[in-house]
């Protein structure tokens, strides 16, 4: 609720609401989208646990097949996906088998949040098979903080300059590509940036313990760090600084040791605005 009364821009809330919602809710995949009424389509795409691929294919191809958004979307309440269509025939379709089970989407609830006819955003939030379905209660939380995040998305302006989803690259794979990092020690590395424990993160990844570890040892080696805090400082200078290449270069630099004091969701916050800033200053 604090995050909803401070925001300034509506992308900046819906990236900075993903934690908080996957917490308040034991979930484990965050989408967010903005439904563009004069194109039909959705856009402004973010999203956390989510690949980027996966992201992209569904904008691509899935949204064509997907039996869940547009009758959700059409109820303008929280709304599980077995409200839609049952957990045994939705098993059967090509969407759930080519695209939900690619990031282990299991048990789904989709918010749209309605401004009189006008939508003005959305989350799609999304549990492994282990946790169960959402009940009641959980919906009930939802209907309690749909109009505030309704209320603040209608009085937000959009960052127009904000990239496509085709331009924008996960943190994941900046870790990849500069760190020299698997994707499970991107992922792991990224969410310990984020302060989740090891214990949340082998929940969220659906991981043993033990290769929780195994892959957060071969991080520290593979990026030269001897502890979390440091781990932490050099994720958030390549992240702030992939331009650089170099990881000895980025973790030099003034601005990466100082961001080590934001917290997680402002830290997200200053990457986003670098990335759209480079962006626009980037030739042709």
């Amino acid at each position: 609720m604090r995050l909803v009364a401070t925001a300034t821009d509506g992308d900046e809330l819906r990236e900075r609401m993903a934690l908080p919602l996957l917490d308040l809710l034991r979930a484990d995949t965050y989408v967010s989208m903005v439904w563009d009424g004069d194109r039909q389509r959705f856009g402004r795409m973010t999203a956390l646990n989510m690949s980027e691929e996966n992201l992209r294919s569904w904008d691509n191809y899935f949204r064509f097949v997907d039996p869940l958004t547009f009758p959700m979307m059409q109820r303008r309440k929280p709304t599980v996906a077995t409200q839609v269509l049952c957990q045994s025939d939705l098993s059967r379709t090509e969407f759930f088998n080519d695209f939900l089970l690619r990031d282990r989407m299991y048990w789904g609830v989709n918010v749209y949040f309605y401004d009189r006819a006008q939508c003005v955003g959305d989350v799609r939030i999304w549990r492994n098979r282990e946790r169960g379905n959402f009940d009641a209660g959980e919906i009930d939380i939802m209907n309690m903080v749909e109009p505030a995040i309704t209320a603040a998305l209608s009085r937000l302006s959009w960052n127009e300059t904000a990239p496509p989803v085709q331009e924008c690259e996960s943190a994941e794979s900046t870790l990849q590509r500069e760190g020299r990092l698997s994707k499970r020690e991107a992922q792991v590395a990224w969410l310990v940036s984020c302060g989740c424990p090891d214990k949340e993160i082998q929940s969220r990844l659906g991981l043993e313990y033990p290769t929780v570890r195994f892959h957060l040892g071969n991080a520290f080696k593979k990026l030269r760090v001897t502890n979390r805090a440091t781990l932490v400082g050099r994720v958030r200078a390549l992240l702030a600084h992939p331009e650089h290449g170099g990881l000895a270069e980025a973790l030099a630099t003034p601005d990466a040791m100082a961001e080590e004091t934001l917290s997680p969701s402002a830290f997200a916050t200053r990457v986003l605005k670098q990335r759209i800033g480079s962006q626009q200053t980037r030739p042709n």
